[in-house]
Parts: structure tokens; sequence; C-alpha cells
């Protein structure tokens, strides 16, 4: 498959959501009686970026976005770590401030980390495998279905693995969390609709993963 460049800008726009939604989910925002992080606008947006890999690309490629930005994932926290571990001029006052909104705890990445690969790869999975049922009709049901499986084990594994034995915990958090992100991506569908059909018409491709293996370990099939 030759690289375009729109494919490579979905790509770029895939990290730079889970980069940024790394770093404005430190803040808490409030909506009403709900206090969500103020990531829950932009981290749906990878799994609607990642709704239209799959559906024009395949789960193949998907797979290897997915796994690429796990990687840009680490390599970014690896150097704001370093960043907070180099000792500061004299007359830098923002070291405190730096650790506070940086300085990730290794139990919150552990948690967001396993939930990004699990929610990604269930997303991708479950679209990938519904286009074959419904031989590439409604495309709304795909993309809404797999967003409740996957942002359902996304926010589930991380509120848990991140919270669990801590005051900060509450099981109601997971359901206001996938509601929310549930309820933008559906919001989302005619924009996913036009980007879908523009793209398969500007690549001329329409994947169906007929012969794909779904090991989400396998890179080169």
């Amino acid at each position: 498959m030759n690289v375009s460049h729109r494919l490579v800008i979905f790509i770029a726009l895939f990290i730079t959501c889970l980069i940024t939604a790394n770093v404005i989910a430190v803040k808490i925002i409030s909506l009403g009686p709900f206090f969500l992080p103020a990531a829950i606008f932009i981290f749906p947006l990878s799994y609607i970026i990642g709704d239209v890999l799959t559906e024009v690309y395949g789960y193949r490629l998907a797979r290897r976005v997915i796994w690429l930005g796990f990687l840009c994932n680490l390599v970014f926290v690896f150097f704001v770590w370093l960043g907070q571990m180099l000792p500061a001029a004299p007359f830098w006052e923002g070291q405190e401030a730096y650790q506070r909104i940086l300085g990730y705890a290794p139990r919150l990445l552990a948690a967001s980390f396993l939930g990004y690969l699990v929610g990604e790869f269930a997303n991708s999975f479950i679209l990938a495998r519904m286009k074959i049922m419904t031989r590439g009709r409604w495309l709304w049901s795909r993309t809404i279905g797999s967003t409740i499986v996957g942002q359902g084990l996304d926010t589930s594994i991380f509120i848990t693995v991140a919270f669990i034995g801590t005051p900060s915990f509450m099981p109601i958090m997971i359901l206001y969390h996938w509601l929310a992100k549930t309820l933008i991506e559906a919001l989302a569908t005619p924009l996913t609709y036009v980007i879908v059909n523009s793209m398969k018409k500007r690549e001329a491709i329409d994947t169906y993963d007929y012969d794909t293996r779904f090991n989400p370990f396998v890179i080169s099939n």
C-alpha cells in the first residue's frame, strides 16, 4: 500500500490526540453535577480517527497505528520524566508546577497504557468484524457499537487500575466517563460519514478484513 499524505495526516492527528489527552487529563472540569477530566472531549476523537483508519484501510493498518501511538506515548513520557529529573536552574520557579502537571505516577501510567491498548484494539476488532457481517452497510452501527465496547473497556480498566483501593475510586465514575465518550462519538457520526466516504473515494480503497489475523501482537500480517 502506498502511503498517501491523507493517511499521514490521520496518523499524525491520532498520535497528537493521545499525547494531548495525557497532558490535559490532569485537570478535572465541572459540567453541571458531573466532574470529568478535560481530556473527555479530545480522547473520543482518537476513537473516531481509529474508526476511519479501520473502516478505510482495515484492521492491519489500524493495528500498526495503535502500536505506533503506544510507542510515541512511551517516548513522550520518558522525556517528560527526564526533564523532571534534570536539575532546575536556580532562578526557575516552575519545578513544582512541572511535577504537578506532568509528573505521572507509575500506577496512572500503567492504567492509561493498559486501557488504551485494550480499548483501541477492541474498538478496531469489532468494527472490522461488523463490517464483514453487515457487508459494509450501516456504518453508524459499527462506529457506535465498537465505541460502546472499546470505550467501556478503556474507561473501566483505567479507572479501576488507577484508583481502586484509594478514596478517589468511585464506580459511578466509570459510568459517567463511558456515557460521555459514547455520546460524543454518537454525535460525531455525521462527520464520520463525511470523512469515511471522502477518504474511500479519494484513496480508492475500501478494505474488508476477510483474511486478516486479528491477533494484536502480529504486526506483519
